[in-house]
C-alpha cells in the first residue's frame, strides 16, 4: 500500500526523522503539532496556540486531500489545566460540524517551554 507523506518543513521533522502526516490508503495520521509558525514565532495565549496548530494540521491534511471534516480522532496535550476551555472552545471552531472523538491530557511539560498545546489527529477519508 503507498504511503504519502507530508512536510512542513520545520527544523525537527529533519533532525528528528519524522514527518507532519503520513496517508496510508483511506488513513491519515498527523503527528503531535506544536505552535510553531515558519518564522520560529510561538503566539502568547493558549487559544492563539490551539488556533495555529489546527490550521497546521488542517494545511497538511489538505495535502493529501482530506480536511476537518474527515478528521475521527484528537489527542491535546496542555501544560495548564486552566487552558483546557481555551484550547477546547477553538477546537469546536475547527470541528464543530463533524465532531471527532477527543482526548484532552494535562502535561507536565511540552518540548520548549513556550508552548502550552500539542495536538495530534487522524483522519478516515471517505
Amino acid at each position: 500500500m503507498m504511503r504519502q507523506r507530508v512536510s512542513t518543513g520545520n527544523e525537527f521533522e529533519k533532525a528528528y526523522g519524522y514527518c507532519r502526516a503520513v496517508r496510508v490508503g483511506d488513513r491519515v495520521f498527523v503527528a503531535g503539532t506544536a505552535p510553531i509558525s515558519p518564522g520560529g514565532e510561538v503566539p502568547q495565549t493558549a487559544a492563539e496556540q490551539a488556533r495555529m496548530v489546527f490550521t497546521i494540521i488542517v494545511d497538511a491534511l489538505k495535502e493529501v486531500g482530506a480536511g476537518a471534516d474527515d478528521v475521527v480522532r484528537t489527542r491535546m496535550f496542555i501544560t495548564d489545566a486552566s487552558d483546557g476551555e481555551q484550547v477546547g472552545l477553538v477546537h469546536g471552531e475547527f470541528f464543530a460540524a463533524s465532531p471527532p472523538a477527543s482526548t484532552m491530557v494535562v502535561v507536565a511539560a511540552l518540548l520548549d517551554p513556550r508552548w502550552k498545546v500539542e495536538i495530534e489527529a487522524e483522519a478516515v477519508l471517505s
